[in-house]
């Protein structure tokens, strides 16, 4: 399926654009032959069915590449969060196992940084840089050297990936998909999207990200164009738009903020945009209306769902919804996207009726396999053949679901999900802090902003910019809090002692819809 893709693009399109990174354009002839080369070359590594191997980088033609390379071999592939830091890396790739590393020259000192620690257990392999390159592994070496080889033997319930995401232990689990759940996800998205019939998709969200990869499953499924930016800028966005015809992409509602309101500003660099996702947070009906008039042909699809879903859920098509929106759907994420069922059951598993709340819960075939090596909680989520999200809400008569709160302990600032126990570990290891509560609270550009609340020990005073520089190093950049406040009193309690986080929010989404975004 995955393998197969590229094959018949290859087959069908041998001269078609498949790759554009900056002024560089390769075709899908020579995209599938490099796949091949890079496989063989990580073979002559000894990379075996069944091995993890790590990509770690920004956008990038070279990022695509390494991955069908590693399903090329049935190995399974580890996506590194460019933004963790050291010890959230090191945790991964030991619980993991991988023992090889695909990086990218713009994470060098992140992996220089990791061989220090794990020494010649990890084999690193540059994405970039000339094959001579002295004393050091490169993609092109390998590709020069090795001699391109067959995919192997593979069946649809074969394990492709490990994908991490935060976890309410503190550390990031691992969630398992195989070939089937990551390519019925990606077809179910193609079916709800309705995606252009010759796609030309910008990569701007990062692509270690569930979401990006699926979507991008899609367009080499349908031979299309992928388009790379490493980073974002409104304005670079802008350019790649305009000069490469891209006619989908996919962007979290911060994004969209950032470039209607880039100096300069010129609606008809998006004219031929005729798909744009975005997901993350809700939009405001504001943005949503100036977004219209910046996008006037694409329509506007917010995608809900979770990696362990691989993205499926449900999407709300802003086309879909009565101008005059008598039951508030356009605040609501949307209908089930096709091949997928939502449900709310009550704290018993048992069906929730129309208009009632509970936890939110999707039965799809692109659910996981598994949490890796935690069968524990896998047991707790995957529940006969549905995957329960930790959201809570309730569906209306037509099925629109409506998010009123999180079950899980969880901030999206972004797009990013930010647990909050991880934030809360490294905040309570400073020596002033006596008590710790991280929440969400509203923000206009970042949808929500991770906020402590924090009780220091006696005696003791601890300022914000002191409690974000002793942060730095323990967790992602993303993760530290925005803002902070100092409470004279113990946090609240539950009758079990558990902070009452409910009272902590209360005051800052007071006229709000709901206590998430």
């Amino acid at each position: 399926m995955l393998i197969e893709s590229v094959r018949r693009a290859a087959q069908q399109s041998p001269t078609s654009i498949a790759t554009v990174d900056g002024d560089r354009q390769r075709t899908w002839e020579e995209v599938a032959s490099r796949i091949a080369r890079l496989a063989g070359g990580l073979r002559s590594l000894g990379v075996e069915p069944g091995d993890r191997v790590g990509v770690l980088g920004l956008n990038s033609d070279a990022y695509y590449e390494a991955l069908y390379a590693v399903w090329w071999l049935r190995a399974l592939v580890v996506p590194m969060n460019t933004r963790w830091a050291v010890d959230e890396h090191i945790y991964s790739i030991a619980d993991s196992g991988l023992r090889t590393l695909l990086v990218d020259d713009a994470q060098s000192a992140v992996a220089d940084d990791v061989t220090a620690r794990l020494g010649d257990a990890l084999t690193i392999v540059r994405l970039e840089g000339s094959p001579a390159r002295s004393g050091v592994l490169t993609a092109a070496g390998l590709r020069e050297q090795a001699e391109a080889v067959d995919p192997a033997d593979r069946s649809g319930e074969n394990r492709v990936g490990i994908f991490y995401t935060g976890g309410t232990t503190g550390h990031p689990k691992g969630v398992v998909h195989t070939e089937s759940s990551l390519w019925t996800g990606a077809a179910h998205l193609a079916l709800d999207e309705r995606i252009p019939e010759r796609p030309r998709y910008l990569h701007v969200a990062p692509m270690f990200h569930l979401g990006d990869l699926e979507q991008g499953i899609a367009v080499t499924g349908m031979a299309g164009t992928h388009v790379f930016m490493s980073s974002f800028t409104p304005e670079r966005f802008a350019d790649v738009v305009r000069s490469h015809d891209v006619n989908m992409t996919a962007l979290v509602p911060t994004m969209i903020g950032m470039t209607l309101d880039a100096p300069g500003f010129d609606r008809s660099a998006f004219d031929g945009i005729e798909l744009l996702k975005y997901g993350g947070s809700p939009i405001s009906d504001t943005l949503l209306a100036r977004t219209r008039a910046a996008f006037p042909r694409a329509r506007l699809i917010q995608n809900f769902g979770q990696t362990e879903t691989a993205g499926c859920g449900t999407s709300l098509h802003d086309l879909r919804v009565e101008p005059d929106d008598p039951e508030g759907r356009r605040h609501s994420v949307g209908q089930a996207h096709y091949g997928c069922e939502v449900g709310v059951f009550d704290e018993e598993g048992r069906p929730q009726a129309r208009g009632a709340a509970g936890e939110v819960w999707i039965r799809t075939s692109s659910a996981m396999a598994c949490y890796w090596n935690q069968p524990e909680l896998t047991a707790q989520t995957l529940s006969k053949g549905w995957v329960r999200t930790g959201d809570v809400g309730f569906l209306d008569s037509a099925g629109y679901l409506q998010l009123r709160d999180r079950a899980k302990d969880m901030v999206i600032s972004g797009g990013e999900n930010v647990y909050s126990i991880e934030v809360e570990n490294a905040i309570a290891s400073h020596p002033a802090v006596s008590q710790v509560a991280v929440i969400g609270v509203p923000d206009e550009r970042w949808g929500e902003r991770v906020h402590a609340v924090v009780v220091c020990r006696p005696g003791e005073r601890l300022g914000l910019e002191e409690l974000q520089s002793h942060c730095r190093g323990l967790i992602a950049g993303y993760k530290i809090p925005r803002s902070y406040e100092v409470r004279a009193t113990p946090l609240p309690l539950s009758a079990v002692g558990k902070v009452l986080k409910t009272v902590l929010r209360s005051p800052y989404w007071q006229g709000t819809d709901r206590e998430i975004n």
